[in-house]
């Protein structure tokens, strides 16, 4: 027998529909706005930033929970305002629905302090520029307030909140350990320190100083700030960029690859000024790492883009923490080719930085999971006076080797040529000998260079057979003797729908049966690979793909596999010549300190370093 309307479980008895009192309309307001501590300060520095202070102060207790106090120099509230600076949905930073489509203040809903008074004790005390005495205004957490009142205080505004969530201790009880919440609360600050490299911050906590940022505009201050709040390892391993375009402005540091995260705990992206998390920018700065980052590894960076606040809906989520672009499009692809660009420069052998790399710790395993993996330091570009070369030749003048060749590789123009007085030593040196058939040791212009021989003939081949694609040339040599490959029907229907795109990629296969397949062609590069594995490895890359048409946009990864493929193996003993070649073509190619998959290719250790590992002169 069913449950009768009246007896029905989880109902409630009608009630009339009524307007909510304002002070529970504030709290469930607040459970939008205000989080925890961390919340309230970031709601506090934005208003203190959108009224123009240069120069804030935060000072906490007990991780903020206690106590908040944000003050700052800004342009102040007037006594008659400041009622209403506390009431919903009243603010100065929006008149008319023209603001709202293109919101240039970081703050602007007028919800915040509404909000913090509604779930904590609240004093709000200002005086605006020129005013003789400021103001304050008194709120209980309950929905009273007293004043405004006559006060002393200097020009500008402080905000003072104590005792979060004394009201609500269903809310208070999902706070965590005065350390964590204090942890979040600084993750606010350092971020909004790198938003605004021309205002002043300060940040106390329990009464003790914890940072002083100072202001400045110049590059000097800019780079101190970024050290400061990131590490100066960040900074010594990072890439300034600065770059404008269709109507887009992107400046800031992103890391080389060798400085990869374990965690995405290093990623700061700014948009007119407000810190965004953007799947979209997320995406674009990925892809633009994908070839040049080792595994699960996160990219690292500090950036910001600028553009016409028309563009970019800020109103897309209740803390403002994503916004919308009107041009998706045009924004990933300019994200995507600016970043693209700039760590194609990273060739190895490149100067990493104006500081000297860390000694090499001698005993293995100190490393913690989120440090980077080992530095790719910058190694002087030459000695004056023809400097000795590492395979006996002492004294004898650098001249350019020709290309590496391995048997398989072909000459072409050289797309970025290195430059080197006649008398200098190249980045990576000269070869010394080769280790184990896998590393080539080379002596430099100030130390020893470690080069991993087959990821980084993996990438030269991977950089060459890319711009051919792009150039849509990539040579191809017959088979002297056609291969056969049986395969399954559906590794046939595959290759054969995919017919067009191996051509494309300078490989010939026909369908010689239902479950057969005739190797007729091979890029250049790949002669002497084996063609049946080749050919099993990119039927695996179609068939992940799906589709032959979804090949071409993943053309990458299948080049990368390609290049595997046709790249020295381990145990592959070179000549001195064909070691210095393979030096020579890394200190061309783009993106050489990585390999295909992420891996480094290449490290050094310098004389001092050395002389640290057998104590000398200690």
């Amino acid at each position: 027998m069913s449950a009768s309307k009246d007896t029905a479980p989880n109902r409630t008895a009608r009630r009339p529909i009524r307007a909510l009192p304002p002070q529970l309309v504030n709290q469930i307001a607040a459970g939008e706005v205000v989080e925890r501590p961390a919340s309230v300060v970031k709601e506090l520095l934005e208003n203190s930033l959108d009224a123009g202070a240069r120069r804030i102060t935060i000072e906490v207790e007990q991780g903020g929970v206690r106590l908040i106090r944000v003050r700052d120099d800004g342009d102040g509230i007037a006594a008659a305002d400041l009622p209403l600076a506390v009431s919903s949905h009243a603010t100065s930073k929006l008149v008319d629905m023209a603001d709202l489509e293109r919101v240039v203040t970081l703050g602007f809903r007028g919800e915040a302090l509404a909000s913090i008074a509604s779930v904590a004790r609240l004093k709000l005390r200002s005086r605006t520029r020129g005013e003789e005495q400021g103001h304050e205004l008194l709120g209980d957490g309950q929905g009273g307030f007293e004043g405004p009142q006559p006060t002393a205080h200097p020009e500008g505004t402080t905000v003072e909140m104590r005792d979060l969530f004394f009201n609500t201790p269903g809310r208070r009880k999902f706070l965590r350990t005065e350390r964590t919440e204090f942890g979040h609360l600084e993750t606010v600050v350092r971020r909004v320190g790198l938003s605004r490299d021309h205002v002043e911050i300060r940040l106390l906590h329990n009464g003790k100083p914890v940072f002083t940022l100072p202001a400045g505009e110049d590059q000097a201050v800019r780079e101190r700030r970024v050290a400061a709040l990131c590490g100066q390892a960040f900074l010594e391993e990072s890439l300034h960029i600065e770059h404008s375009g269709a109507g887009l402005r992107l400046h800031g540091w992103v890391a080389r690859p060798s400085f990869s995260r374990s965690q995405p705990d290093l990623q700061h992206f700014f948009v007119n000024g407000r810190m965004v998390r953007d799947r979209l920018v997320a995406h674009a700065i990925r892809q633009a790492y994908r070839d040049v980052l080792y595994g699960q590894r996160h990219p690292a960076y500090v950036l910001h883009l600028e553009l016409d606040p028309a563009l970019v809906d800020v109103n897309a989520h209740p803390q403002k923490h994503e916004v919308r672009f009107r041009e998706q499009r045009l924004v990933h692809d300019f994200l995507f080719r600016t970043l693209h660009e700039v760590l194609a420069e990273t060739r190895a052998g490149q100067d990493a930085g104006p500081a000297a790399p860390a000694p090499l710790a001698p005993s293995p395993g100190q490393a913690g999971e989120s440090d980077p993996p080992p530095r790719q330091a910058g190694i002087g570009l030459g000695l004056p006076g023809g400097a000795a070369r590492g395979n006996g030749g002492a004294g004898r003048a650098y001249s350019e080797p020709p290309p590496f060749e391995m048997s398989h590789r072909i000459q072409e123009p050289d797309p970025a040529p290195t430059t080197s007085d006649s008398d200098s030593v190249p980045p990576l040196g000269f070869a010394l000998a080769q280790l184990h058939g896998v590393y080539i040791l080379s002596q430099s212009a100030d130390g020893l260079v470690v080069v991993d021989m087959h990821a980084a003939h993996e990438r030269i081949v991977y950089e060459r057979m890319k711009r051919e694609f792009d150039a849509g040339s990539v040579a191809s040599q017959p088979l002297l003797v056609p291969v056969e490959l049986p395969v399954s029907q559906r590794e046939a229907d595959l290759a054969e729908e995919g017919r067009e795109d191996f051509a494309s990629l300078g490989l010939e296969v026909d369908r010689a049966g239902p479950e057969l397949l005739m190797i007729r062609q091979i890029p250049i590069h790949l002669r002497n690979s084996d063609p049946v594995q080749l050919l099993r490895d990119l039927l695996s890359d179609l068939s992940v793909h799906g589709r032959s048409g979804r090949l071409r946009e993943s053309v990458d990864e299948v080049l990368s596999t390609m290049a595997c493929h046709g790249s020295v193996r381990a145990n592959r003993r070179l000549t001195v010549e064909e070691m210095n070649a393979l030096l020579r073509d890394m200190e061309r190619t783009e993106r050489s300190g990585q390999c295909n998959h992420g891996r480094p290719t290449w490290f050094r250790l310098s004389m001092d370093e050395l002389d640290k590992l057998f104590l000398r002169g200690q």
